[in-house]
């Protein structure tokens, strides 16, 4: 299990074990987190799950690319960290990651 912290809309911190091979989206979902909505499944036809990683994992996870980045223009104020969260699957390497999930998905 792979321990990954998500900040709520209200900035209420989560941290919970995601199992590797997951996406970050399903451990939202699966643990409750408020604000990951992920209408679409996990399909990257919406931006749901769209979410803030903090600076120092984007050399980790990386940037959006391709359909993600698309997708994202549909999001609520994007930025470069931005990412959809059920594009992102769990590995070691993000142990203690860090996502911000934004207002406007409350």
């Amino acid at each position: 299990m792979v321990k990954i912290i998500y900040v709520e809309p209200d900035g209420t911190e989560r941290a919970v074990d995601v199992e590797e091979g997951h996406s970050v989206m399903e451990g939202a979902v699966s643990n409750g987190i408020r604000g990951i909505v992920a209408e679409c499944g996990g399909a990257c036809s919406c931006a749901t799950c769209h979410a803030y990683v903090g600076d120092s994992w984007l050399d980790v996870i990386g940037a959006a690319e391709g359909d993600e980045a698309d997708m994202l223009e549909f999001a609520h104020e994007p930025q470069a960290n931005s990412r959809l969260t059920c594009q992102i699957e769990v590995t070691e390497a993000l142990e203690g990651l860090r996502v911000l999930i934004p207002d406007e998905q409350a």
